[in-house]
């Protein structure tokens, strides 16, 4: 099968990164979101007295900021391509910019639109919506509502790219790594 990728994504608060951490405590090779230090760098150099859901009024370029998260997400698919490691987690994917553009009604043309096409992954695991362990912090500035629906937005998406996110259900996250690879070897 060669290179496995394979993308753990949903809206924030869902327990992907916990997810990820998980797995490469496991010792797989995995890549971790970039737009937490890239909004809490934004945050530090714009107005951030109030509470804000979007991360892209703190930036001058909203555009530019989709852009380097798109490469940053672009680079991190190809650096796994290169790696000796047969299987790489990512935490969210590429298309997960189009997807947040989507729901921040922001227009894109095909720039975004190619890394999507020409760079696929081989699973996506969409991690749900669970009001029992969403918590706020500094960098995830959505409320729970507006989770649900960021969790819309990225089904929409990966579907739109032809994916069939697998669901992983809500659980421990031992359990939740557990289904992850189970389902990754029956593929």
């Amino acid at each position: 099968m060669g290179k496995q990728k394979v993308v753990i994504t949903g809206a924030p608060g869902t327990g992907k990164t916990s997810i990820v951490n998980g797995l490469e405590r496991k010792g797989f090779h995995c890549f971790h979101e970039i737009i937490r230090d890239m909004t809490s760098k934004a945050k530090l150099e714009g107005e951030s007295h109030a509470h804000i859901s979007n991360p892209l009024v703190f930036v001058d370029d909203a555009l530019q900021f989709n852009k380097d998260l798109l490469y940053g997400r672009t680079e991190h698919y190809k650096k796994a391509l290169q790696t000796k490691e047969p299987i790489s987690f990512f935490d969210r994917g590429i298309p997960d910019v189009l997807a947040y553009m989507d729901f921040f009604g922001q227009r894109y043309d095909r720039e975004f639109i190619e890394p999507c096409e020409n760079h696929r992954y081989d699973l996506v695991f969409m991690v749900p919506p669970w009001a029992e362990i969403y918590v706020s912090d500094s960098e995830r500035l959505e409320s729970f509502e507006e989770a649900v629906h960021l969790h819309h937005a990225l089904m929409n998406t990966y579907t739109q790219f032809g994916y069939n996110p697998i669901e992983v259900p809500k659980d421990a996250v031992q359990k939740r790594i557990d289904f992850i690879l189970e389902t990754i070897n029956t593929f």
